[in-house]
Parts: structure tokens; sequence; C-alpha cells
């Protein structure tokens, strides 16, 4: 990847208006890719922003030459090291290999396999929830609702705590904590009201979020434990780890692990009330391999579409649009030079909608990914190299066992004129939330 060349990226000449960028970060990067190539640069915040806008340019930076670029420092270290502290989407180095090591056990295919009766579980609970909805037509905030289910399936499943009815709070605390760290403010303020109502919003939701944790500490230092029994990683952690460290691995898990897929599914559900096409060709397949059945892990295979859907979902919608990175030393990018200390960024949204690599990029097409045969590092939903989700296997896994489910019974229809529209914030969420109907089939 490294060349002789030193030609500096091209790119706006004129500092980036931050309040414009942030009205829509989604169309700004992108223009940059369109517009200037596929390594660019632009002036913001005082500093020189280099973005990579080519599947092989990723790569180089997520895992060829990981070692000369690091998240400390980055916008993303900003914004989440004051919530989450020094867990494993912050932590770098030596101690970000010890925390994954610690964790990895817990995500490994085996494991999430042996998930699927908790997945099936509080999914069958949700539908129950829904029966009066279903009966009175009265349109559900999907996004929290989903927000709540795949909160309350990671803690059973990985911590081996149930959180009762606390997930539609944390669904509303973790919206409240993207508005504020997801969301620029120009200097002058011009509207300080608003920031004061953000802040306060976000000082509540990290009180709740973090009695939250320790409630599940707590809830599991008093279970009293089999000692013949597998322990769980919480079980791991808790001998492994000091108090401070263990609230904010216990947080991260929590946060990092519950949100990717609760965004996967409100983005599935939207894509096909959108293209009934497909929500029907879903509907035979789960009628034709479950019969009626719960799921579980073995069907996985032989429900395609359903895997299918979810993953074009998050190449349309990748719940991380950007990934932010720190060189710590000289690289050069495509011919172009980079400079210790320079912020280097990818961006998921651009990558999975180049027209170069994906036909119809806009299009919500799932069987796309039927078999294809994509460049390393194109399609990067969980991100790449060594530090990819170490909760994807999870996270697909789910998704798809509760889309199954899902479509057995009930259909999802998008509220009469209610305005969707993606937000990129932290994650790329629906800026109004995702208001359904849901009917029985």
């Amino acid at each position: 990847m490294t060349t002789t060349g030193t030609r500096f990226p091209p790119g706006p000449a004129d500092p980036v208006d931050m309040g414009r960028m942030r009205s829509d970060p989604l169309g700004f990067v992108t223009g940059l890719a369109r517009r200037y190539g596929d390594v660019t640069a632009h002036h913001a915040n005082g500093e020189t922003v280099l973005m990579a806008h080519r599947p092989d340019l990723a790569r180089h930076i997520l895992k060829d030459n990981v070692g000369n670029y690091t998240k400390k420092n980055t916008p993303d270290d900003h914004m989440l090291r004051p919530l989450l502290g020094n867990g494993l989407l912050t932590s770098t180095g030596a101690e970000w290999s010890r925390q994954r090591k610690l964790c990895a056990p817990a995500f490994r295919r085996g494991a999430v396999a042996s998930f699927d009766e908790i997945i099936t579980d509080e999914t069958a609970a949700l539908l129950d929830r829904w029966r009066g909805p279903a009966e009175t037509g009265a349109p559900q905030p999907i996004d929290h609702q989903l927000t709540s289910l795949t909160l309350s399936i990671l803690t059973r499943a990985v911590l081996d705590v149930d959180l009762g009815g606390t997930g539609d709070g944390f669904g509303r605390a973790v919206d409240d904590v993207n508005r504020f760290i997801g969301h620029y403010v120009p200097d002058p303020d011009p509207d300080p009201a608003d920031t004061v109502r953000r802040q306060r919003g976000y000082v509540r939701a990290r009180a709740l979020l973090d009695m939250i944790t320790r409630t599940v500490i707590a809830a599991r230092r008093a279970s009293p434990q089999d000692p013949q029994a597998v322990g769980t990683l919480l079980d791991t952690m808790l001998g492994s780890l000091s108090d401070t460290d263990l609230r904010d691995q216990v947080l991260t898990l929590i946060m990092a692990g519950h949100e990717t897929t609760a965004k996967a599914l409100t983005w599935t559900l939207y894509l096909l009330d959108r293209h009934p096409e497909e929500a029907e060709r879903i509907r035979a397949e789960v009628d034709h391999v479950l019969g009626g059945r719960r799921p579980t892990a073995a069907d996985l295979l032989d429900l395609p579409l359903c895997g299918r859907a979810v993953q074009e979902a998050m190449r349309l919608y990748p719940p991380v649009w950007l990934i932010s990175r720190r060189a710590t030393g000289h690289d050069e990018l495509d011919g172009h030079p980079v400079a210790p200390g320079t912020l280097v960024c990818v961006s998921q949204w651009v990558l999975h909608r180049d027209p170069r690599y994906w036909d119809r990029p806009d299009a919500y097409v799932p069987d796309r990914f039927d078999g294809a045969d994509l460049p390393s590092h194109l399609y990067l939903p969980f991100g790449g190299g060594e530090r990819v989700c170490i909760g994807r296997h999870l996270a697909l896994t789910e998704a798809t066992l509760v889309l199954a489910m899902l479509a057995q019974s009930v259909r999802l229809t998008l509220e009469p004129g209610f305005p969707v529209e993606p937000e990129a914030l932290v994650t790329l969420r629906p800026k109004h939330g995702m208001r359904m109907t849901v009917s029985p089939r």
C-alpha cells in the first residue's frame, strides 16, 4: 500500500463549516468521495482529516498496517470514553488485547449457538406484549421495543442476568446519550437552551446506565453459583477485574452488544415493509422450514432469505457508519502522505453504496448476498481487521432468529405518513424513531 508518492490528497480548500457538515454528515462524506476520489483531505476543527474511500485502503488502515493506527484521541474515543471508561471499545494496545482475550470465549460460534433458546424466549415474550396493540391497531415504537428485546437477550445470554422491565428506559437513555455526544455544537452556540436540555438528558441517561450496570454486577454477585456449572463471562470478569474495570467492561458490553442488533432489526423491518415482495418471500421461507415451530440455531442454514435480508439492511444502513483512527507514525495511502498524528477515517456508508462495487447500490436487493464474493473490507457493518466487532456472530444469529419469529406471527407496517430518515450520530439511527402497526398474520 505504501509507495514513494508525496501528493497531498485533494479536497475542499477552505475549512469545513462544521454546522453544515453535521447537518448532513452522510451527504458530506459521500460528496467527498464522489468529487475528489479515493483519498481525500478536508480541514475541520483546526486539523486535517484524511478519508479513505476504497476497500483496499480500508484494509490497509484496519488490518495490514494496523500497528500504525490507533483509536486513542480520535473523535470516537472522545465521545465514548466519558461514558464507557476504558472498556473493550475504547482501550488500546496491550490492555485491549487482554480484554479481548478475556471476552472472546463468550462470543465464539459454539457459545452463540447455545443462546438460541434465550433469543426465541425473549422474542416470544415480545410477541405476547404485542397482542393488545395488534387488536387495537395502535402504532408501536418498534425501535425502542427492539432495543429492549436485544438488551434482554444480551444480558441473559452473556451475563446471565435478567433485567426485567428496564429495557424501555434503557432505550430512551441510549437515545439521550446519542443526542448529546453525537451532536456538534458550533461556537457561538445558536441554541444554548437546546444544548442545556440535551446535556441534562445525557446526565440523567448516564446515571441510569451506570445504575443498571451496577445492578447487573450486584445481582450476579448475590446469586449462588453452582461450583460444577460453567461460569458466564460476567463470572470470569468478577474474578479478573477491579471494580472500576468491571463497571467499564460490563457497560461497554451492554451498550455495544445490543445496539448493533437493534438497529439492524429496525432497518430490516422498515425495508421489508417498503418491499413487500421480499417480506412475502421470507414468510414463505419460515413457513416451509419451520412449519410453525420456533427456530433454533440449527435452522440458520435453512433460513438464507432471513439472513440476507439482515445483511442487506446493514449494507444500506450500517449501524456504525464511520471509523476513525489516529496515525502514530508516517505512512502513505495510495501515494498520499500520512503524517504522524493525522486523523484518518473510513466510512461504511460510502463503501456500502459505492457504485463501482455494488449494482444498484441504493436499492434493497438481499439476493446480492447469495454467494457474493466481495472484496476484502468492502462490507464493514462490524468494522474490520483485528478490532472487528467481537459480537458479530451473536448479532447475526440473533437478528436472523428474531426476524424469522416475527415473520411467522405478525405483519409490521409503517404508520402512514411517519417520517423515516437516517441520523448519523454515534450510530446510524432513524431520526424520528420507527413507529409501526402490528397485525397478526
